[in-house]
């Protein structure tokens, strides 16, 4: 039997969260992401947004350039991912195998369930039912023949539509004139390349497939197929372990030129990339550091290692990386680990790693920074930096002490706030599991600040669970307020 599958698409999947929650949003420009005042870009943004000319990926300056009277948030990824959730829940009642794309899409297999394209049809109006009842949001679901289709097909109606496409021949019809990077993996730079040589349209593409193989390789093969309407991809599950990289970045709200600051910045990032690696089961054969000066100039180093899977040896390799390069403004900095696997020598817990007793391990990692990290475990490092920046570990979480984000983290270019939304988890068939400044992030903000720069009585002002430090809007506000508290210090 052919595949019969669906691919459900919330509409503005954040926005309209935060709609439904407050009905006062509703008809207005609402971006979702990074605040005016701060680096970072947009999210998501409700349909009235995008009548400005604003959409997801969009640098949050040139947002507000465009719609300086909208309403600014943060997101709020702890509670996006439990309505994610109920959806997910909803959904897998119709489908013999559920591929989810971050949060907010899925494709479903319902080829056994439905049997023929009008029984399909039927679970995708009640799947759009039941998501409009049971969760109090929109949908967009495109029936088709294969993935590549169905998702051509949700896109066709949004928001809130439905659109089918039963045949490759009606693909091919219904796209045969549009551009080419209407097709599955054309992106920006293919799209531009081809348009060099000519080659614009579906249409053009298939009068000239040879040519695209030629400029392309494989890749223009598959091109070639796609704009025939030929994909027997099947729907999968993601299975993280085909990851190809783990890493984690930061983008600051200023730039940083202290070094000792970066390595402490670094620690923090190598211990969140174990614990990604772990939940993983992965381990790393090699690590990768990552900078972006304030020039906007981006490098990497790489180094292989023998089994890079506890916090202490990624942060080992990667500073003494940073040691060796060239010593500038830096806008953003990120470790990854690579050549992954799941086999290796046994893997060291964090708090498990002890290197030889009573050794104190140098910041970088090499000795070449007199200043040392105090500890010999990986968590007793970690209180030691949080201590050296007034920052308090408490056993749970202080919600009452001056939330720096405002209320529910909304602002403009009045009453934004410092803070940011820079860090994000992406990486959902992505082909590896990343932080920065792309993507979804699933984690919660528990950090709490507040809001003098000095304790009076000489205590820290900034508190912070250890045990949730590395969910992303708490691991990136930590960092922040470790760089402002080093330039005080200074």
């Amino acid at each position: 039997m052919d595949q019969i599958i669906i691919h459900v698409d919330m509409d503005a999947f954040y926005a309209s969260v935060e709609i439904r929650d407050d009905p006062a949003l509703a008809g207005k420009p609402l971006i979702i992401g990074s605040l005016p005042s701060e680096r970072g870009v947009v999210a998501t943004c409700s349909y009235e947004a995008r009548k400005y000319g604003i959409r997801s990926g969009m640098n949050i300056k040139e947002a507000y350039a465009l719609c300086p009277s909208g309403i600014y948030m943060h997101p709020d990824f702890e509670k996006y991912k439990a309505v994610s959730e109920q959806l997910h829940e909803i959904w897998n009642e119709y489908a013999s195998a559920a591929e989810y794309i971050a949060l907010d899409e899925a494709y479903l297999d319902v080829t056994e369930q439905a049997g023929t394209f009008d029984g399909a049809r039927r679970i995708a109006h009640e799947i759009k039912r039941r998501t409009l009842q049971e969760a109090g949001l929109s949908c967009s679901i495109g029936l088709a023949y294969s993935k590549t289709a169905a998702k051509t097909a949700s896109e066709e109606k949004k928001p809130g539509g439905y659109f089918e496409i039963r045949t490759p021949e009606e693909f091919v019809s219904l796209i045969i004139d549009r551009d080419v990077s209407v097709l599955y993996t054309v992106g920006k730079k293919t799209a531009e390349k081809l348009h060099s040589f000519g080659i614009r349209t579906v249409r053009h593409v298939r009068e000239n497939s040879e040519h695209v193989e030629r400029l392309l390789g494989k890749h223009g093969k598959w091109i070639t197929m796609l704009a025939s309407g030929i994909d027997d991809r099947k729907v999968e599950a993601y299975d993280p372990r085909e990851a190809k990289s783990i890493g984690r970045e930061i983008t600051f709200q200023e730039d940083v030129d202290d070094y000792a600051l970066l390595r402490d910045v670094l620690f923090l990032l190598s211990m969140s990339v174990e614990r990604r690696a772990r939940r993983a089961g992965l381990f790393g054969g090699g690590v990768t550091l990552k900078l972006t000066y304030s020039d906007m100039k981006s490098i990497t180093r790489s180094r292989l290692c023998s089994d890079c899977s506890s916090a202490m040896k990624i942060y080992g390799e990667a500073s003494d990386l940073l040691e060796k390069v060239e010593k500038l403004s830096v806008r953003l900095i990120g470790v990854s680990i690579y050549n992954l696997s799941s086999g290796g020598n046994v893997q060291l817990s964090l708090l498990d790693y002890d290197p030889d007793p009573g050794q104190n391990i140098d910041e970088n990692g090499s000795g070449a920074d007199n200043r040392e990290l105090t500890g010999s475990t990986a968590d007793e490092v970690l209180s030691g930096i949080l201590s050296r920046y007034g920052i308090e570990a408490v056993n749970k979480t202080v919600s009452e002490a001056g939330d720096s984000t405002g209320e529910n983290g909304r602002g403009n270019s009045e009453n934004g706030e410092n803070g940011g939304v820079n860090d994000k988890n992406s990486g959902s068939n992505g082909g590896s599991i990343a932080g920065g400044d792309s993507g979804t992030n699933d984690d919660e903000y528990t950090a709490t600040n507040t809001g003098d720069s000095s304790a009076g009585d000489g205590g820290p002002v900034f508190r912070v669970d250890p045990e949730r430090l590395f969910r992303g809007e708490t691991l990136y506000r930590t960092i922040e307020y470790m760089r402002k508290k080093a330039v005080e210090n200074r």
